[in-house]
């Protein structure tokens, strides 16, 4: 499985350990994240995941940000995405049971690196459960 993922500034520690969790599991991650504690421009770090996922370039994204916030936003303006901002595993299971969330947003600064660990195996390990649910997946797109 392929996994892009990036962070800004507040996220690079929690992106260090989720690459490597993932790595370990064999996991093949695209990193855009900064690997720097300098202050940086999130959307600079999340369309390159974005544009991965709606290019299906990977099968899914994680963005970490401090609130989970910018990058959610952020994400969620390309029209393919359906990312999720989640800071529990209970959280993170629905938004892929019912929501088909293709990209998990992390607020660093809300949860911990065990935590974050647990969401995104979670994350990865939870099925979409279709049915009503793809109906209202279905009526998420704006067509302009």
């Amino acid at each position: 499985m392929k996994i892009s993922i990036g962070n800004d500034h507040a996220g690079t520690q929690y992106k260090f350990a989720v690459v490597k969790h993932l790595e370990a599991k064999g996991y093949i991650v695209n990193n855009y994240g900064t690997d720097s504690s300098d202050s940086v421009d999130y959307p600079d770090f999340v369309h390159p995941v974005a544009t991965d996922v709606t290019n299906k370039v990977v099968d899914f994204g994680i963005i970490i940000c401090g609130s989970g916030n910018g990058a959610n936003m952020t994400a969620n303006k390309h029209q393919a995405v359906r990312s999720a901002l989640c800071w529990t595993k209970e959280i993170t299971v629905l938004a892929r049971e019912h929501n088909d969330a293709n990209i998990l947003s992390i607020p660093a600064r809300f949860t911990a690196v065990e935590q974050v660990i647990e969401m995104v195996d979670a994350f990865l390990s939870t099925a979409f459960q279709g049915g009503r649910h793809q109906n209202r997946i279905n009526k998420i797109p704006v067509s302009c």
